[in-house]
């Protein structure tokens, strides 16, 4: 089987039941994704599947065969990913860093779907889990890009500019 991830085609040799996790971990050797709990709670483990967030952890590889899957390292080939990056960097939001990597994901994923998102959607849709305890400069960042702040204005420039080349 081949999989379609940061724009590379990969040929896969994994079982068709065996998580993503580990197929973009060990056999592929892109090791931002993170492995949490192996059971769907946390969101370290959190990719973009056809630009919808995912928990890799317990999602069987032949699922995903023939879909674009974006991991941490290809965030940032997305003009919204690289928006949300600049983002977490300006608010400082990782401590440890370990579940950031799902964060940005989620926060990417929700962003391509709703560009403004209402603080109900934004709370709906940033349920990773964070053992620093960064939920305060996470939602920071969140509403900066979801509205008005410097991220935002520099999100809807790049939109407008992709726009205007269409």
């Amino acid at each position: 089987m081949e999989l379609q991830i940061n724009g590379t085609t990969y040929p896969v040799e994994s079982e068709a039941d065996t998580p993503l996790l580990w197929v973009i971990r060990d056999e592929l050797g892109l090791t931002g994704t993170k492995y949490g709990c192996g059971i769907a709670q946390c969101g370290a483990c959190s990719v973009l599947v056809d630009g919808q967030v995912m928990r890799s952890c317990v999602t069987p590889v032949a699922g995903v065969a023939g879909k674009q899957i974006t991991t941490i390292e290809g965030v940032e080939d997305d003009a919204v990913g690289k928006r949300v990056v600049a983002a977490w960097v300006e608010h400082q939001v990782p401590q440890c860093g370990y579940c950031q990597s799902g964060q940005v994901m989620a926060a990417t994923s929700l962003l391509k779907q709703t560009p403004r998102p209402s603080e109900e959607q934004i709370a709906a849709s940033m349920t990773n889990l964070c053992r620093c305890g960064t939920y305060n400069a996470i939602s920071a960042a969140v509403h900066d890009l979801a509205g008005g702040g410097p991220s935002a204005k520099a999100m809807q420039a790049s939109t407008n500019e992709g726009r205007a080349r269409s």
